[in-house]
């Protein structure tokens, strides 16, 4: 429910984008109007490889390319094959995908934000107050490694869900998508007239020119990676994150709250 609005609280796309996104349905034999709202995907656990990235005698588009510009939401991720998982790496990194065949390559863009949800173990209750887990410790960790750590290191925010309470329904109204959406759109001009693009497509120089840090958060982020033993792509994510952070808070330098927010998303639950 709160992957499916997601694209709702995403800017609008611009027209450029939109093309791109309705050449890619079109690619695929569904041809569709431009439209402003980035696409939302969020293919079977059973999906193959090639529906999932793409493929056939003939390459055409799979599932992260027709997320271009978009959310790709992956439920129950542990229920995908692991090879299917793992063909997500490289165009999680790159914002492409190339499908070479023996008479021709084919590339086709596949710049989207992952969603992904799994539950704690095989029967959904370890860790909750009111019930016991039925799970051995072999089943939790048979669960839980078939997502690999290379994956894992490629999603920037982990984030546990604690157990609704008995009682939500009968609470106040929850924040309408509308100002939350202005509060990105906000952040997104902020970013876009300090460097010419989104925090997500920072790398090397641009990192160490708009992610300045005082002293404190400088110290806090090295302690931390350390800790967590945390890789180079794992310090540069925690730094997009972070910035992105402060840009929401309309701070031009990164202080220990931002980083330290950033590196608590590191602390996967997994």
């Amino acid at each position: 429910m709160l992957a499916a609005r997601l694209p709702g609280l995403l800017p609008p796309l611009e027209r450029g984008e939109a093309l791109e996104a309705a050449a890619m349905a079109a690619l695929a034999g569904m041809p569709d109007a431009l439209a402003e709202q980035p696409p939302f995907r969020a293919p079977h656990h059973s999906a193959s490889v090639a529906a999932l990235v793409g493929g056939g005698s003939r390459p055409r588009p799979g599932e992260i390319s027709l997320a271009h510009q978009g959310v790709l939401f992956l439920d129950e991720l542990p229920e995908f094959n692991r090879r299917t998982l793992e063909a997500l790496r490289e165009p999680l990194e790159a914002g492409r995908v190339v499908i070479a065949r023996a008479l021709h390559t084919a590339q086709f863009p596949a710049r989207f934000q992952l969603v992904a949800a799994m539950n704690p173990c095989p029967c959904g209750w370890r860790g909750h107050p009111a019930r016991a887990c039925a799970c051995t410790p072999d089943q939790v960790a048979r669960y839980v490694g078939k997502i690999s750590g290379p994956l894992l290191d490629r999603i920037d925010l982990h984030v546990s869900l604690p157990p609704s309470d008995p009682d939500w329904m009968s609470g106040p109204p929850g924040e309408p998508s509308s100002p939350v959406r202005e509060r990105v759109m906000g952040c997104r001009r902020r970013q876009m007239a300090r460097q010419g693009k989104p925090n997500a497509a920072l790398a090397g120089a641009e990192l160490d020119e708009h992610c300045r840090m005082d002293g404190e958060a400088r110290a806090l982020l090295s302690q931390a990676m350390r800790r967590l033993a945390g890789s180079a792509r794992a310090l540069h994510r925690a730094l997009r994150v972070a910035r992105t952070i402060a840009d929401l808070d309309g701070e031009d330098m990164l202080a220990a709250r931002h980083v330290a927010q950033a590196v608590q998303y590191r602390r996967s639950g997994v």
